[in-house]
C-alpha cells in the first residue's frame, strides 16, 4: 500500500462505512458512554459524522492532497502521536495526515477514549488490510522519527522537555471566540450557541468567550442560549453550573444567567465548565490589534462580519472543521513531510 491514491480511495470507503448503521460501532459508542459520561452516544456519533462528512470526503480528500508533494518512503518514517481525550475522537486529523503522509504511526491513546480510534483503524484494515503496518496502538512511545503530542498547558511543558530532541508538534490550550454586533439574527445567535454548547463546550474549537460592543443588548443573546437548557440534565454538567452559581454568588461576582450558562466579564479566553467570558469593545479596530496578540490563545474566531487581519468562520462552524483547518494553525502535513523529520530516534 505505497501509492497515496490507494491510500485516499481506503478512507474514502471509511467514510462511506461511517456513514451507514453499524451495531458494533453502537456497541463502541455506548460502552464509551459508559466509562466516559461526558462521551455522551449522540456527541460520539456527531464526532463520527463530522469526520465522514468532512475529512473523508473524496473530493475534499484529493483537493487537500493536492496541495502537497507527498514523498513515497521505502519504509515507512514513525510518528509517535499523544491523543487528547477532551472530545471524542479529538486526535483523528493527526491519524489522517500520518496516514495519508505514508508514516507508520505509534498512537498513545487517552485513557477518556480508547475504544473509538481502535475500531475505526479496524475498519479501515478490513478495507485495506495493506493498512494494518501503518499503525500500532502503544502505552509508552519508543523508536520514533518525530512526535505530535496534545495535551493541557501543563502537559505541554512536559512534553516539551522530554521530546526536546526529536521534530515534533506540541499543541497546548486554544479556545474559540465570537465577536457580535448586536445585530445578529435569532437563527445566528443559536448557531452561536452551538459552538458553545457542542460537547459541552470541552473543544479547542469551541466558543468560551464573545466580544460584544460597548451597550450591547444581552436579551436576545441570552433567550438564545436558554434554549440549550436541557443541557443542564447532563450529571457533570449540572454539577459544574450549580459550582459556578455557588463561586460566583459567595465571591459577589457580577453574571448573567441564562438556563444553560453563566455568563462573566473577564478577560480570559479560557472559561469553567458551564461558564461563558464576555469583554467588551469600543471600535474592531482596536479589538482586532488585541486578537491578533493573543493569537497563540485562540484557535477560531466567529462572527458575522470580516475582521481586518483574521480569518473568521460564520456561526455554527467551529465543531466542522475541514481537512485543511489545522489546530494551532500549523500545517501538520508540511511538518511530515519535512526530510528532518525521518531520522529515527
Amino acid at each position: 500500500m505505497t501509492n497515496v491514491q490507494t491510500r485516499i480511495e481506503a478512507l474514502t470507503i471509511l467514510g462511506q462505512k461511517l456513514q451507514q448503521p453499524d451495531e458494533y460501532l453502537e456497541a463502541i459508542i455506548h460502552r464509551t458512554q459508559h466509562h466516559n459520561p461526558w462521551f455522551t452516544a449522540p456527541n460520539q456519533r456527531r464526532a463520527i459524522a463530522a469526520i465522514a462528512e468532512h475529512m473523508l470526503h473524496p473530493a475534499k480528500l484529493r483537493v487537500w492532497v493536492g496541495q502537497y508533494d507527498l514523498p513515497e518512503w521505502r519504509q515507512p518514517p514513525v510518528v509517535g502521536l499523544v491523543m487528547a481525550g477532551n472530545i471524542p475522537l479529538v486526535g483523528w486529523h493527526d491519524v489522517l495526515c500520518a496516514f495519508v503522509a505514508g508514516y507508520k504511526a505509534k498512537i498513545k491513546l487517552s485513557e477518556k477514549d480508547p475504544w473509538l480510534l481502535p475500531y475505526l483503524l479496524k475498519l479501515l484494515q478490513q478495507i485495506d488490510a495493506r493498512s494494518a503496518k501503518y499503525f500500532e496502538i502503544v502505552e509508552q512511545l519508543r523508536s520514533f522519527d518525530c512526535v505530535i503530542a496534545t495535551g493541557s498547558n501543563n502537559t505541554a511543558r512536559y512534553f516539551e522537555t522530554y521530546f526536546a530532541k526529536w521534530p515534533h508538534i506540541i499543541r497546548r490550550n486554544r479556545n474559540g471566540v465570537a465577536v457580535l454586533t448586536g445585530r445578529e439574527s435569532m437563527d445566528e445567535l443559536l448557531q452561536l450557541s452551538e459552538d458553545i454548547f457542542a460537547y459541552f463546550g470541552l473543544g479547542c474549537r469551541n466558543v468560551s468567550k464573545i466580544y460584544v460592543p460597548e451597550g450591547y443588548d444581552f436579551e436576545p443573546l441570552l433567550e438564545a442560549l436558554h434554549e440549550y437548557r436541557h443541557i443542564v440534565l447532563h450529571d457533570k454538567y449540572r454539577h459544574n453550573y450549580d459550582y459556578n452559581f455557588a463561586l460566583y454568588t459567595l465571591n459577589r461576582t457580577p453574571f448573567l444567567m441564562a438556563g444553560s450558562v453563566l455568563l462573566v466579564e473577564h478577560p480570559s479566553f479560557q472559561s469553567r465548565i458551564a461558564a461563558l467570558h464576555y469583554g467588551f469593545y469600543s471600535d474592531l479596530e482596536t479589538l482586532a490589534a488585541e486578537l491578533n496578540t493573543h493569537q497563540d490563545q485562540i484557535q477560531c474566531i466567529v462572527s458575522q462580519i470580516d475582521i481586518d487581519g483574521l480569518r473568521t468562520l460564520r456561526f455554527g462552524q467551529t465543531q466542522q472543521p475541514e481537512l485543511w483547518d489545522y489546530p494551532d494553525g500549523l500545517d501538520t502535513m508540511q511538518f511530515l513531510c519535512a526530510p528532518a523529520n525521518t531520522k529515527t530516534a
